[in-house]
């Protein structure tokens, strides 16, 4: 007996059937196309069938129903994704700024489970995980055709326990086993200090739901701590973004007008244009630095792109990751939800950064001595044009961007051994004192 997914299989191509038999003039209406949609349909019922019937085992039917589901997500790109109601609670609280696990973000370049970045102050960090590490086991199986959310479940799990990652990295001799122990991962998103005691530096980690409150409090202890603020670096390095409406709130912080964003989709109602709103608040004048590199991603890049583009920061650093592409997530009746790719988005002034990333105004790449013979080497790190079926640019064909390399930022902020942050707190100095000298 065919099971419930197959039976509603069924009825969705008898449904199907029985709408284009009564619509009016069905013949000159219905396409091509959407016929061979309702035939493909209907094979994919009779192939469910013949497995549920035929298979040398009994498969269970949820089984096949999110394998084919998730099949058809992955050939949209790599950001999109189908996700059980355990994974999608993951989600929502890493979106909240914890969860349990080991603390790296990760993605699928050429079928390899890959790190775009280790999150700092995590397991994963502060076992030397770098961006651009080739995950090919996890606890000894390997990773080969996982999925992004097999993966992350198999990752995550209560603090405490332990997990084995093998990695491979183009400067080790041969793959390596980290043994990680599983924290509560307590996301702080932002981090802040003073140069000079008038120069203020803050780091943006990530994008979760606090990211823009915390921003306010580190901006208010930076300007109590500094004998008048001359100047205000901004590091976004090997930020992988996060929430769309926090990158708006943090880029409105800076900005008293001007376009933040604005998105584009294939429907009517993903189209949009973020202003920056002057609501009175006292916001930071002081000169600013924005410091990326090639972790620096989707929201990171809507932030960096928005003081680019309206004149309100300077941008040192190395050219971003690229990802300029809006994923909505859809919540299902049964407590799954679909992370759907739904519209680019683009830059004050309308430049779609997709597979491109963002160019610094100045290119600074980071010189910081490693003390691992093995890792004297920097890594190349992949980019979004380096993902397969990344999406392409608005209206252009892929072609080949300039690589950059990257580094782990191990010891970020210290002037003696961070030399793209000097170089941001040298720029604000000089600003500062050339301000001074044409005042006088």
């Amino acid at each position: 007996m065919k099971n419930l997914s197959a039976k509603w299989l069924v009825s969705v191509v008898v449904v199907l059937g029985l709408f284009i038999l009564f619509w009016p003039s069905s013949e000159s209406k219905v396409s091509a196309k959407e016929k061979n949609i309702y035939k493909e349909i209907k094979t994919f019922n009779e192939v469910l069938d013949m497995v549920q019937k035929n298979y040398v085992e009994q498969v269970d039917s949820s089984t096949l129903i999110q394998g084919a589901i998730n099949g058809m997500i992955k050939t949209l790109d790599p950001h999109s994704a189908f996700m059980t109601a355990e994974v999608y609670k993951g989600l929502e609280e890493e979106t909240r700024g914890h969860f349990g696990g080991i603390g790296i973000e990760i993605t699928m370049v050429k079928d390899v489970l890959t790190v775009v970045s280790p999150i700092e102050d995590t397991p994963a960090y502060k076992a030397g995980v770098k961006a651009g590490d080739q995950i090919i086991k996890i606890n000894g199986k390997s990773t080969k055709d996982i999925s992004i959310m097999e993966a992350v479940k198999k990752l995550r799990g209560k603090k405490g326990t332990k997990v084995t990652i093998t990695i491979a990295r183009e400067s080790m001799i041969k793959p390596q086993d980290i043994v990680l122990t599983r924290a509560e991962i307590q996301v702080k998103s932002v981090k802040s200090k003073t140069f000079d005691n008038n120069i203020g530096y803050i780091r943006i980690s990530s994008f979760n739901e606090k990211t823009a409150a915390d921003l306010r409090r580190a901006l208010a202890d930076v300007e109590a701590k500094s004998n008048h603020l001359q100047g205000l670096v901004l590091d976004l390095r090997n930020d992988p973004g996060g929430l769309l409406n926090q990158a708006i709130e943090v880029s409105d912080m800076f900005l008293r007008s001007g376009i933040i964003v604005s998105t584009r989709g294939r429907t009517k109602n993903m189209e949009t244009r973020t202003q920056a709103r002057d609501d009175g608040i006292r916001e930071v004048t002081a000169p600013m630095v924005v410091l990326v590199n090639e972790g620096t991603a989707s929201a990171a890049e809507i932030v960096a792109g928005a003081l680019q583009d309206n004149g309100r920061a300077l941008i040192v650093g190395t050219q971003t990751f690229g990802k300029a592409s809006v994923q909505t997530v859809i919540r299902l009746e049964d407590g799954s939800a679909l992370k759907l790719t739904t519209a680019r988005y683009y830059t004050p002034k309308g430049r779609s950064i997709q597979a491109e990333g963002i160019k610094p105004d100045l290119v600074v790449k980071l010189k910081k001595p490693s003390r691992d013979p093995v890792d004297s080497q920097p890594d190349a790190m992949m980019r979004e044009k380096d993902l397969e079926g990344h999406i392409l640019p608005a209206g252009e064909d892929d072609r080949e961007v300039e690589d950059h390399v990257a580094e782990s930022l191990e010891e970020l902020d210290d002037l003696d051994k961070d030399n793209q942050v000097r170089t941001a707190v040298d720029i604000l100095r000089g600003w500062h004192m050339m301000k001074k000298n044409l005042a006088n």
